[in-house]
């Protein structure tokens, strides 16, 4: 049976907050990233938007795995 531990509010706002700071920030970037290497080597749009979308994702992926580290510091359930 699972235990009756409660949920700290205090950190379980820093880490959405931090994880909607950082989120932006790393998806912005990768989708740009795909977007200039797009521009820069003059690729189809189909191609660049391929790029773009490989970089989303992987900004999405990055911050999953940042979540996940910022939740070994400041856990929610205490």
């Amino acid at each position: 049976m699972a235990q009756g531990k409660t949920i700290n509010w205090r950190n379980a706002l820093t880490v959405v907050s931090v994880a909607i700071l950082v989120g932006t920030e790393l998806v912005g970037l990768t989708w740009a990233a795909g977007w200039a290497l797009g521009g820069l080597f003059q690729l189809p749009p189909v191609v660049s938007a391929g790029f773009e979308v490989a970089g989303a994702l992987l900004g999405c992926v990055l911050v999953y795995y940042f979540v996940r580290a910022a939740l070994r510091v400041e856990p929610i359930r205490t």
